[in-house]
């Protein structure tokens, strides 16, 4: 699932999972990935890591699996005039974003449109996660997450794309497993949602994102790298909650990289431990 490259398996037009970063490759010290190295605040040219080829696979899979989708149609969200945001649109609205979870993946969102911001940045966290990487639980996300129609159409597909090969150029074993010692890390983000059409029964959200992704480890190669992206979600309102219908992401915006030190594989590593995720609300 990074820079450089998509985080999802969609192309242009919609598809029906999210999942797979490109990545670069960073010249580091011997000792340690990721010892010391700063980023400069000018990029120099950097050459993809031959993973990128694989993620592009698995994106086209996904995608053709995904072609013949819903194209049911949603009418305009209220207050998407493209205009600058006011503090109201930025601040707290005090109302909790779900009312349970299932499988650990928040669920029971509001039937509004505030739920379905919310319930596209929770989403997007879960398929941004290393539960996509295992099988059992990659099954149970993409059931939970997205309509039986199109959960069903994902499965198969999904399960071709993440093969032990695909796997094992992700510094990964045939289970999804890391190396003993080592940490694999695949985070989303949010940084901002906002709606781009809302109905009672459709909506679509765009959520902004920095992800994380990469192998943390002294015998690491692949190191933690960062990437930014635009997340859209076509959701429909079934059984109660908001699921994903379809989705497909785009690169950007990114900001401008500071000139921070690289954290050590070991702080990484403790960092990715002890820091959780959040559940999102709008």
């Amino acid at each position: 699932m990074t820079p450089g490259d998509e985080h999802d398996y969609g192309e242009s037009t919609r598809s029906d999972e999210g999942q797979g970063y490109g990545r670069t490759r960073l010249r580091l010290p011997e000792n340690d990935p990721y010892g010391g190295a700063r980023r400069s605040g000018r990029s120099s040219s950097r050459s993809l890591v031959p993973v990128v080829g694989v993620v592009v696979v698995l994106i086209a899979a996904i995608a053709f699996a995904n072609r013949g989708g819903d194209d049911s149609s949603s009418t305009s969200a209220t207050g998407s005039t493209g205009t600058k945001p006011d503090a109201k649109s930025t601040a707290a609205t005090g109302t909790k974003p779900v009312r349970s979870t299932t499988g650990g993946i928040p669920s029971g969102f509001a039937h509004t449109q505030q739920g379905a911001q919310s319930a596209a940045a929770n989403y997007a966290v879960a398929l941004g996660s290393t539960g996509m990487f295992r099988t059992d639980s990659r099954h149970a996300l993409v059931d939970t997450v997205y309509t039986t129609t199109a959960a069903a159409k994902l499965q198969g597909a999904m399960d071709q794309a993440y093969s032990a090969d695909f796997l094992a150029k992700m510094g990964l074993d045939a289970d999804g497993n890391a190396p003993q010692g080592d940490t694999f890390v695949s985070r989303v983000v949010p940084v901002g949602t906002t709606p781009r059409a809302y109905s009672a029964t459709t909506a679509e959200v765009a959520v902004w994102y920095l992800g994380l992704i990469g192998m943390s480890g002294t015998s690491s190669t692949d190191p933690v790298t960062s990437s930014w992206k635009t997340w859209t979600f076509d959701l429909q309102w079934t059984d109660g909650d908001w699921k994903i219908v379809s989705d497909q992401q785009k690169d950007g915006p990114a900001p401008v990289p500071g000139d921070d030190r690289a954290a050590t594989s070991d702080e990484i590593s403790k960092a990715i431990e002890e820091f959780g995720g959040f559940t999102y609300a709008r």
